[in-house]
């Protein structure tokens, strides 16, 4: 692309440098950094979901983060709604809107609209039937529960197959499959000078830089900060409390196991998300330009659009 892009998108697994970049092309792009990262659109979780901090805030505007209250449902729909006003407002200000998260759900629906039905990679699909084989009904409906209760209230337990089809759709999208049905809207974005970008480094880097960061986290006031969002005494299965991190420390919290055994389960959750996250991008993302980290990326676009 060798002329200003009327969007950018950043995606990428947690912990990529996709905030790093964002921030360098806002600077050379004059742009407005709009989240589009599902945790990240919850306020309270500021330190556990790596939003950025005000210093960061001053260097371009932010739109779309620490918005919506703990105590509610983001809905896919409900972000792609608002970032369509955050687009419009961006480019009415002569800015370009950049689109930056880990929820590639997100991005698929700006750029194709949100379709009623969603694909789930054949991994998942595999899981779940072999879940299926070693669990009754009983024991799939209780773990649907857990992880949603919209759902598994809507289900019989005595439904095996639409058990396992609903664990198979939170798994893959992040997002109840009772929040899927009779959704539909179309896209925001069009594809004309849009430039979108991955940035996907080698797993090592990455996993180092996951467990470096939560490492931060604990030291900037994760705890205090679960600490507080408990004393909210929300429901466990709002998906503000399951963010990466909150039912560890909790647990820490509880006494129920040590700062230690906390810390170490969140790093692996972590890595386990990012594994989920280059799956879902490497499936839905493949004609997107992929870098192996922010300063790549950036220096890609720079000269991209330095060239006569």
């Amino acid at each position: 692309m060798t002329v200003r892009p009327k969007a950018v998108l950043i995606a990428g697994p947690t912990a990529s440098g996709k905030s790093e970049a964002a921030a360098s092309l806002a600077s050379a792009l004059r742009g407005t950094i709009i989240n589009a990262d599902s945790m990240q659109a919850y306020r309270g979780l500021a330190i556990l979901t790596a939003q950025p901090s005000e210093s960061d805030m001053k260097l371009a505007p932010h739109r779309l983060y620490g918005t919506v209250p703990a105590s509610e449902a983001y809905s896919v729909g409900g972000w792609l709604a608002d970032a369509a006003v955050a687009i419009g407002e961006a480019q009415g200000e002569g800015r370009v809107p950049i689109l930056v998260g880990g929820t590639g759900l997100y991005f698929k629906a700006l750029l194709e609209g949100l379709a009623p039905v969603p694909d789930v990679p054949a991994e998942v699909r595999s899981y779940w039937r072999e879940q299926s084989k070693t669990l009754d009904a009983n024991g799939l409906h209780a773990m649907l529960a857990a992880i949603d209760p919209a759902m598994a209230g809507k289900l019989r337990p005595s439904d095996p197959q639409r058990i396992v089809r609903a664990l198979e759709v939170i798994e893959a999208t992040g997002v109840s499959l009772a929040e899927w049905q009779g959704a539909s809207t179309a896209p925001v974005l069009g594809p004309d000078a849009v430039l979108k970008i991955v940035i996907a480094p080698e797993r090592d880097p990455l996993y180092a830089a996951i467990d470096a960061r939560f490492d931060r986290m604990i030291t900037a006031g994760a705890i205090d900060e679960v600490r507080a969002l408990l004393a909210l005494g929300l429901d466990d299965g709002l998906p503000a409390m399951r963010a990466h991190g909150v039912r560890e420390l909790a647990a820490y919290l509880a006494g129920a196991r040590s700062l230690e055994e906390a810390i170490a389960k969140s790093k692996t959750e972590s890595r386990r998300y990012a594994k989920r996250q280059m799956t879902w991008a490497r499936r839905y993302m493949a004609d997107w330009e992929w870098f192996p980290n922010a300063g790549s990326a950036v220096d890609a676009v720079r000269a991209a659009l330095s060239r006569p």
